[in-house]
């Protein structure tokens, strides 16, 4: 019985010939990644287990991204004590104010996470980096303690799930359609601990920031990790933006799969997951009723990319924000918001009558730029619509692509960008 691609990754990191699905093994880490939320945290569990340092300071990325610049006293407490810490221990991937990013769109983006890493982070979303055919998981904040300190983590082997895409997506469609319907399809738990793993001829056709963008989200469907196979376009990303080397893993012929699944990329539509569950998806041909909204965002770690940013100006350009809607863009990282300068997205934005924020989780978690009051709906390009998210408990998130969200803005309801044609 053969490895999955995950299976592989994990064995060689745990210096094993061979893992089994369920087997419990401690294996090495080549990235160990904390935010201004969970680092905290892991700074106080290590201050307990007194440790006296950390394993490898090229080997920690601490990212103040969620509350950032400060919102309030809280915020800058937090920020201040993931500061003084990268200074004591001289941590190398620290990323002050200016220099940051929303933290899974700035690793790759700063060559940290290659192909064939095993990367933990006290982030959910840290699944991110499975597009470039890493391991990357998220952990909870004294896993990243002890991670920091070791260098290494326990994981119970994940089985997986096999997901195989044909074709190529039509016009309007992209990568987060491709998950919205995967995740309405399985269900929020129905890849509950397992590996994602997307093979078939239709990987080519998908862009990086597609693959982003599906790994990133693998955590709503109850993934442990998203991984693809790494082709001429992952190794032509990491060759761009890193200098690491990268190990290249694939899976055996006879790997075992809990299920497989076929999706002909041609067919699918823009899709969008109503409240208050990612799950509950509805395509835009299946929406029968008008969905009047208030707010749009566009941004987050799962939709704050250049192909992201340049969908929603494509869409805005020439055309004005429904009157009474707020928009909000947010570009992902300083380098994507200074290319979107430098290509004229931003005036585009403005004239829309967009607003444009630095790189920041805030609206995505409820936290700010962009909190929801009761009775509001918002459409955002973010990657949960949970009771209460995005603010007020009696608000309403409804998960779309930037190019739904960049439409709906400019009609004030739920609308495709076929719509404006």
């Amino acid at each position: 019985m053969g490895m999955t691609m995950t299976q592989k990754i994990l064995a060689a990191h745990a210096g094993l010939a061979k893992v089994e699905a369920g087997q419990l093994i401690e294996a090495d880490l080549d990235l160990v990644l904390g935010n201004d939320i969970t680092s905290p945290v892991a700074i106080k569990e290590m201050e307990k287990i007194q440790a006296k340092g950390v394993f490898d300071r090229d080997k920690i990325a601490l990212v103040p991204d969620h509350f950032v610049p400060n919102k309030d006293i809280k915020s800058a407490e937090h920020c201040k004590c993931v500061r003084e810490f990268a200074q004591k221990h001289e941590i190398t991937n620290y990323f002050e104010v200016g220099e940051m990013g929303i933290e899974h769109a700035l690793l790759p983006e700063k060559g940290l996470t290659v192909a064939g890493d095993v990367i933990i982070g006290a982030d959910s979303h840290t699944c991110t980096y499975g597009a470039l055919g890493a391991f990357s998981t998220g952990v909870g904040s004294t896993d990243m303690a002890a991670g920091m300190a070791t260098g290494k983590a326990w994981f119970k082997v994940p089985s997986a799930i096999l997901f195989r895409l044909t074709g190529s997506l039509p016009k309007w469609v992209s990568g987060k359609d491709v998950i919205l319907h995967i995740i309405g399809m399985i269900g929020v738990d129905g890849a509950l601990y397992k590996s994602m793993e997307f093979v078939g001829d239709g990987v080519a056709s998908l862009s990086m920031d597609d693959r982003f963008t599906i790994a990133n989200m693998a955590i709503e469907a109850g993934g442990k990790n998203g991984i693809f196979p790494v082709d001429d376009k992952a190794i032509a990303y990491m060759k761009e933006h890193s200098k690491k080397e990268w190990t290249i893993y694939e899976a055996d012929e006879d790997a075992v799969y809990d299920a497989v699944y076929t999706i002909d990329l041609s067919t699918l539509r823009p899709t969008i997951a109503f409240p208050h569950l990612p799950e509950n998806t509805k395509t835009i041909d299946e929406i029968e009723e008008e969905v009047k909204i208030d707010q749009v965002v566009i941004g987050s770690c799962t939709n704050g990319r250049l192909d992201d940013i340049r969908t929603a100006a494509q869409v805005l350009a020439g055309r004005h924000v429904a009157r009474g809607i707020r928009c909000i863009i947010l570009p992902a990282t300083q380098a994507i918001y200074l290319q979107a300068m430098e290509e004229g997205l931003l005036k585009i934005f403005i004239e829309a009558g967009a607003v444009v924020s630095t790189p920041t989780c805030g609206p995505c978690l409820g936290g700010y730029m962009g909190i929801l009051a009761a009775g509001e709906r918002c459409v955002s390009t973010t990657n949960r619509n949970f009771v209460g998210r995005m603010g007020h408990v009696d608000s309403e998130v409804y998960l779309a692509s930037p190019a739904v969200a960049a439409a709906s803005a400019i009609t004030g309801k739920i609308s495709s960008p076929e719509e404006l044609d």
